[in-house]
C-alpha cells in the first residue's frame, strides 16, 4: 500500500510523499484505500463537549434570541411598574433603580464570558470543518485528475489499437492492389 501512495503523490501531486502535510498524506492514503474521507464533523463536535460547555452553549443561543429579548423587556417593564406604580411609597427599589442596575451590570458581566466561550468554540468547529472541506476538495480533486489520467490512458490504448489496426488495413489494401497489378 506505502508504494501505492508513493506512486499517486508523485503522479498526482508530482511530489514525494514524505514532503507532504500530514493531512495530505491522510487524503493520499485514503485515496488509495479507496475508502472516503468525509464525516459528520458536528456529530464529532458535540460529542466532545462538557457539561459546562454545552450549558454556555444554550445561555449563549438563549440570550441571542427574540424570546430573551422579550421576556427580559418585560421583566424590567414589570420592574419600573412594580417599583414606580404598584408599589408607591413602599417599593424596595425606588427610582433610579439602583438594585435593578446591579441586577443588570451582574447579569452582563455573567453573560458576556458565558457567550464569548460559545463563540470561541464555534470558532473551533468553524476551523474543523474548513480543515476537513479541505481534506474532502483535495481527495475530490485528486479522484478527478486520477480519472482524467485513466480517461487518457485508455484514449491512447484506442488510438494506438486504431492506428495498428488502420496499418493492418492498408497492407491489405497494398497487397490487394500488387495482385490486380499482377492480373
Amino acid at each position: 500500500m506505502d508504494d501505492q501512495v508513493k506512486r499517486l503523490a508523485e503522479k498526482l501531486l508530482h511530489t514525494g510523499f514524505d514532503t507532504l502535510s500530514e493531512r495530505d498524506q491522510r487524503v493520499l492514503t485514503r485515496m488509495a484505500q479507496r475508502t472516503h474521507i468525509t464525516r459528520d464533523i458536528d456529530a464529532d463536535f458535540e460529542k466532545r463537549l462538557s457539561l459546562g460547555e454545552r450549558l454556555a452553549d444554550s445561555v449563549a443561543e438563549f440570550g441571542g434570541s427574540w424570546t430573551f429579548i422579550i421576556i427580559f423587556g418585560l421583566a424590567l417593564a414589570g420592574w419600573v411598574l412594580l417599583n414606580s406604580w404598584i408599589l408607591i411609597g413602599s417599593a424596595f427599589d425606588p427610582f433610579p433603580f439602583i438594585f435593578l442596575n446591579l441586577m443588570l451590570s451582574m447579569l452582563a458581566a455573567i453573560q458576556a464570558p458565558v457567550i464569548m466561550m460559545s463563540q470561541n468554540r464555534y470558532a473551533v468547529k468553524d476551523r474543523i470543518a474548513a480543515a476537513h472541506d479541505y481534506e474532502v476538495n483535495l481527495k475530490a480533486e485528486l479522484e478527478i485528475m486520477a480519472l482524467h489520467d485513466k480517461l487518457d490512458q485508455i484514449r491512447s490504448e484506442e488510438i494506438s489499437a486504431l492506428i495498428s489496426e488502420q496499418q493492418r488495413q492498408l497492407q491489405l489494401l497494398l497487397k490487394f492492389l500488387e495482385r490486380r497489378k499482377a492480373k
